[in-house]
């Protein structure tokens, strides 16, 4: 599911990956970490949407509040979330604020056209091998 979300977040399916995200961040209720890092991730989609929506106030809250979230995360041992988003989650809260501080010019999509990203950053989990 996580990996799934990933996938959909990258390309451009923020209200999909946030529908991915949701159940896991439900069933991490022994880990306040993991709570916090599924809720920011759940958060940067909505932000995602927003952003596409043209809603910057709304997206603006959201992002801050994922990057909030992250940089608590961040305060504790974060590997195993650095390799799951392939950056540490303070590198993340940047990207979440910058994110509407320079909001993505978007173009009207096609009919049948994929959605485009907003975010101008990947999400890469590190393989199980390296």
């Amino acid at each position: 599911m996580f990996r799934w979300g990933i996938d959909l977040f990258n390309h451009g399916y923020y209200w999909e990956a946030h529908e991915a995200w949701e159940p896991l961040w439900h069933a991490a209720k022994c880990s306040a970490q993991h709570r916090l890092f599924f809720k920011g991730l759940i958060l940067l989609a909505a932000a995602g949407v927003k952003i596409r929506e043209g809603k910057r106030v709304a997206a603006a809250r959201h992002a801050t509040r994922a990057a909030a979230l992250f940089r608590q995360v961040g305060l504790l041992p974060s590997r195993p979330f650095e390799a799951a988003i392939g950056m540490t989650p303070a590198a993340l809260a940047v990207e979440a604020e910058t994110a509407t501080t320079f909001p993505a010019v978007l173009r009207e999509p096609a009919a049948g056209q994929l959605p485009e990203p907003v975010y101008d950053f990947l999400l890469a989990p590190k393989s199980e091998s390296g």
